[in-house]
This record gives C-alpha cells, structure tokens and sequence, in this order.
C-alpha cells in the first residue's frame, strides 16, 4: 500500500511486469503451482514486492561476486531462479587480482622476480610456484629483505608525511585494510591490541616482539555504528 501510494506509476508497471511474468511460469511450470507462488514478482497474500526478482527478471546476468557465493546462490537462495534462467547466473569477483597488485604495488619485488623467472607470472599465478627453487639461497633471500626493508620505509615516510607519526621500521606491520565493518572484525583485532598492552602493563618484564598496527578502512555513509 505504501509503495502504491508513493510511486503510483512505478506500482502499475511493476504490476504489468507481474502479470507477464506470471504467464511465462505459467507456461513453463503449469504443475507446480508452488513454485509459481515462490516466483511470484507481488506475493498474493502479502502484497509484498520482490525487489531481488524484478532485478533477476529484468537482468542479463546475475553476479554472485566470488565462485562460492554464486554456488550458494544456485543450490539455495535462489534455485528457483537458476533452474528458470542457468545461463544468467555467473561470478566475477570484484578487486585487483594478486598478480596486477604486485606487478603494480611493488615494482622492486617484481623486477626480481621476473629476472629469477622471467614474465609468466604476470598472467599465470601458479608461475609464481618456480620460485620454491631459491627458498635456500641465502643470496636471494637477503635481496627479498632488503626489498622488504625499502618497502617498510617507503611506508614509514608515507605514515609520518600524512600523519605525523613515526613508526619503528624494525618494527612487525601487522596491518589490516578492508572496508570497516562489524563482520571484518576490526574490534577484534582491537581487543587484542588491549589485552597486549595491558599485560606489558602488568609485567613490564614480558618479551614482546615489537610491532606497529595498522588500520586503513571506511564505512559506508549510512552504517551509523561504524561511524561513531
């Protein structure tokens, strides 16, 4: 009723979309009345409008990001829907592939590896498996390091540019960076920040690996607890 009210037009239309789509599933299921019902753009006994249906029955592809979500999404979720129109249901996970983030991220320890096992990796990930030949070579190992260590201090001099703070290079990075949520568990990773300061409270004594946290995240514009 509220949506009829508001957009009077949009609620005809999805009326007409209803009807026609109603007809198809009569068409392709005329046995399976629960499944028309299940399918069904407007629920008859609620009224309730299927949003997620009108973008599946007016969409080309249905996206479930990752292999493992869009699996879920045809065995489970939307089964009903994957039956009808298999063809639509794909996966392209979103992001930058671990190939383009260090070829791109980190030039120096892509010119190393590309002189130890030249430009395949680039495009094939698995090339990156050639590189298990070297794990005892003390020459190539320290070469890695130092990348590390230029790495650390590029960052250390963006922190303290940006910041104004300086942070211990000999230090651990222990960083989290991913978008900031209750189920990314930022708190968590907090709390154990705490608990670890707390006990160098107790006992001052404690060998306790140096290490400098690092968080770099947002919050959507309306998620009001990660906000605050």
């Amino acid at each position: 009723e509220l949506f009829k009210e508001v957009l009077p037009r949009i609620y005809n239309i999805i009326i007409k979309i209803h009807i026609k789509f109603q007809e198809l599933l009569e068409d392709k299921y005329p046995k399976d009345l629960a499944k028309r019902k299940r399918m069904a753009i407007i629920d008859e006994e609620t009224k309730l409008i299927h949003m997620a249906w009108i973008a599946i029955y007016g969409s080309y592809t249905v996206n479930g990001v990752a292999e493992l979500h869009t699996d879920i999404l045809k065995n489970t979720e939307l089964k009903d829907w994957y039956d009808l129109y298999p063809e639509r249901f794909q996966n392209k996970t979103n992001g930058v592939t671990q190939r383009r983030w260090l070829l791109k991220s980190n030039p120096e320890l892509s010119s190393l590896i590309i002189e130890l096992i030249g430009k395949d990796w680039i495009t094939d990930l698995s090339e990156l498996k050639k590189l298990e030949k070297y794990i005892t070579d003390k020459n190539i190992l320290n070469r890695f390091l130092d990348i590390k260590n230029i790495k650390k201090e590029q960052l250390a001099k963006f922190i303290k540019e940006n910041t104004g703070i300086v942070v211990d290079i000999n230090s651990i990075f222990d960083v989290q960076v991913k978008r900031l949520h209750e189920y990314k568990r930022q708190i968590l990773n907090i709390f154990h920040i705490m608990n670890l300061y707390n006990r160098i409270k107790e006992d001052p004594s404690i060998k306790v690996t140096p290490k400098t946290y690092i968080f770099g995240a947002k919050a959507a514009s309306g998620y009001f607890r990660a906000k605050g």
